[in-house]
């Protein structure tokens, strides 16, 4: 299994989920707002979001941001990434006319024109209009190495369960009795032209606890998918089963996933019988094959070879001398206190290393030999920014895409052959005007003395008498990291305007790597939201802003860390925006995926709970305290965090008579919106709120 198709797992699964509720207790007076497509509930989501639609949308200077917003997600001069799937490069593009998309294709040749000639692959609201449906796009993964036949993922939505459907990309059109995945959570994965592998819902006890796929199976085309055959079961309180073909050529090899939690998985070697070998690697371990390679990302320490290894390390050997029992592992990477693994990609021949310093991106690249492997730096890249980077073909070229962005330069992208300077292929157009403003990096002291850092952009005749207006954004989990990146949205919304804006790169994150992740889990998890606190009083001590005109938001799981500091923190705020949060921390295990994320938060359902409710908003709300202003976002689609943990939290402060708007959107999924024009009026709805307030 590829780094990048189990880190993109884990990311797609990071407070994810599926399965439906179970009874809410009676002792909960909103517990009725839990049933997601209930009338009642809907009817209280509807009046909910018409009050907001009035308070916040009604004005003028909301339609203007909006329609600002809009313009720019929908602008044909930004940036449109490709992914080369044969001889074509291939670009999902959203505009106005293309509200749901295109799945579209050009040759490298027209790629670096200023305007290439696109040929339609699939029009996805032509779609739409034909099978009255709202799908939304979800990807595709075509075969190797002819690439004509393809498994798209669509959405009905935007929600997390999908159905797959085989279509030909010479025909341009879907395989009729072709591979078809009903309506799920899961995936088909090509094994070849006429096999899959298929992990989804075969009815009642397939699913794990966390409503993810229990069972994986091998289906032949042209037989029911009742006829497919069991490759492996897991078990019910696994977190998600799954397999896999690399279709390296001369590599192929096949895998079986089992996600037990979060950074915590077992793979196997499938070998031609059907027989598993397990890699007997750490659970903790991040597992990547690639052609002769073991690579692992350790979390833990790790004794091999007569030698420890430290968490966050990257280590080589080989693969078939570790299979046979050998320990001979050669350090890629081992981290520093200032230093972390951002990622890694594959060209042909090497290997580029993504690492962090500080929160700024540095490029190397190793490359393995007969002697060893060698390290040499990775020429042109970008000295400042969010620099990010993926090969273009590893199966044929040493070529990899450059990507480079920062909150006021517009991103950037290359194409660099290793060990030459990259060719900038395409800028994304200035959408804002970012000359006024100045980037700053700055350490805040935790409760217990731990350095912070946050990025900070101001005006540059920012007057430092603590009446800006500033937002402080942050999200503290999952070993996610927040990085610098340019957002036409942040800068209509709030720089243009004389903002300030910071990004808190909070424990709980993977900025530092897995320690800085593992200090705040479960029962350290308020050393998380003690680093958000102090940032906000850094930015108080230094007078950039105060607690009247400082506002915070967050989303997911940084949707919790709002909740927290509405509840435990609400004087350092003059207003907070929740986006799609997880909220009651006593029933988040029982609502959709939640027991998926167990390994974070805790089991609330043994004594975990004794600190899980230190940090559960819903408990911790106290009609009789005072609050700043709040604003709740979530999406009735989204079956990643339960809808109900926004809707029950809005339900506790209307009663109490607080400062406090919803709205939830009807599609979206997780993301909050299906397309362009609900991401534009969520956004608004966002910026013009704080701004109502914070701006006083």
């Amino acid at each position: 299994m590829s780094q990048l198709a189990h880190a993109a797992l884990l990311a797609s699964l990071a407070v994810a989920g599926g399965a439906s509720a179970q009874t809410p207790p009676d002792a909960d007076p909103y517990a009725w707002l839990e049933d997601v497509q209930g009338e009642q509930a809907l009817d209280w989501v509807r009046a909910r979001n018409a009050r907001t639609e009035a308070d916040i949308a009604a004005t003028p200077a909301f339609q203007a941001l909006e329609a600002d917003i809009r313009a720019i997600l929908d602008s044909s001069a930004k940036i449109p990434a490709v992914q080369k799937i044969g001889a074509y490069y291939y670009n999902f593009w959203k505009d106005a006319e293309h509200p749901r998309g295109l799945w579209r294709r050009t040759t490298l040749e027209e790629y670096r024109k200023p305007e290439p000639r696109w040929e339609t692959v699939l029009d996805l609201d032509a779609l739409n209009a034909a099978e009255g449906a709202q799908w939304v796009w979800q990807g595709a993964d075509c075969l190797r190495p002819k690439y004509q036949r393809c498994l798209i993922a669509l959405s009905p939505g935007g929600s997390d369960a999908n159905v797959t459907r085989e279509f030909d990309l010479a025909t341009k059109q879907f395989v009729k009795d072709g591979f078809f995945r009903p309506e799920a959570k899961g995936g088909l994965a090509w094994i070849d032209e006429d096999t899959v592998y298929v992990y989804t819902d075969f009815g009642p006890g397939s699913l794990t606890s966390s409503g993810y796929p229990r069972i994986v199976k091998q289906w032949k085309r042209g037989t029911p998918l009742a006829a497919a055959t069991v490759v492996y079961e897991g078990k019910p309180d696994d977190m998600y089963i799954a397999a896999m073909r690399d279709h390296t050529p001369g590599y192929q090899r096949d895998f079986v996933s089992r996600t037990l939690a979060f950074y915590n998985d077992e793979l196997y070697l499938r070998n031609a019988d059907g027989r598993l070998t397990k890699i007997n690697a750490p659970n903790s371990a991040q597992k990547s094959v690639h052609k002769d390679w073991l690579l692992l990302e350790l979390r833990e320490p790790y004794t091999a070879g007569g030698k420890t290894w430290k968490p966050g390390s990257l280590i080589a050997t080989k693969f078939n001398d570790f299979m046979a029992g050998k320990r001979d592992f050669t350090a890629l990477f081992e981290p520093t206190d200032k230093s972390s693994l951002a990622g890694y990609t594959w060209t042909r021949d090497h290997l580029v290393l993504n690492v962090m310093e500080d929160v700024k991106n540095r490029l190397s690249v190793l490359t393995p030999g007969k002697a060893g492997w060698t390290a040499a730096p990775f020429v042109g890249a970008p000295a400042m920014g969010t620099v990010a980077v993926a090969a273009v073909d590893p199966d044929a070229s040493n070529a990899v895409w450059l990507t480079a962005t920062d909150f006021l330069t517009p991103t950037t992208l290359s194409l660099a052959e290793v060990g030459k300077a990259p060719e900038v292929l395409k800028s994304n157009p200035a959408f804002f005007d970012a000359s006024r403003d100045v980037i700053e990096q700055h350490f805040a002291t935790s409760k217990d003395g731990t350095k912070v850092p946050y990025f900070l952009v101001r005006p540059k005749d920012l007057k430092f008498d603590g009446r800006a207006p500033t937002l402080l954004y942050g999200y503290g989990g999952f070993e996610i990291s927040m990085t610098p990146t340019y957002s036409g949205a942040v800068g209509k919304g709030w720089l243009e305007k004389g903002g300030v804006y910071v990004l808190a790169n909070i424990r709980g994150g993977g900025e530092y790597g897995p320690r800085w992740h593992q200090a705040a889990l479960k029962a350290n998890r308020h050393k998380a939201y003690e680093d958000f606190a102090a940032v906000a009083d850094d930015l108080v001590a230094r007078r950039i802003t105060s607690p009247a005109h400082l506002g915070a938001m967050g989303g997911s799981n940084g949707g919790l860390l709002m909740g927290n500091m509405l509840t435990q923190y609400p004087d350092k705020f003059g207003a907070i925006v929740i986006q799609v949060p997880l909220l009651d921390m006593k029933r988040y295990s029982h609502l959709l995926a939640g027991a998926s994320w167990m390994a974070e938060y805790g089991n609330p359902d043994t004594a975990d709970w004794e600190f899980i409710k230190t940090f559960s908003p819903y408990h911790l709300f106290d009609p009789a305290r005072r609050y700043p202003p709040v604003l709740l976002l979530t999406s009735t689609k989204d079956d990643r965090v339960h809808p109900g943990h926004a809707r029950k939290m809005m339900a506790k402060l209307e009663a109490a008579g607080k400062d406090a708007h919803y709205y939830e959107n009807i599609e979206g999924g997780h993301g909050g919106a299906a397309d362009n024009a609900q991401a534009a009026h969520m956004a608004a709805l966002a910026y013009t709120f704080l701004w109502q307030r914070l701006a006083r």
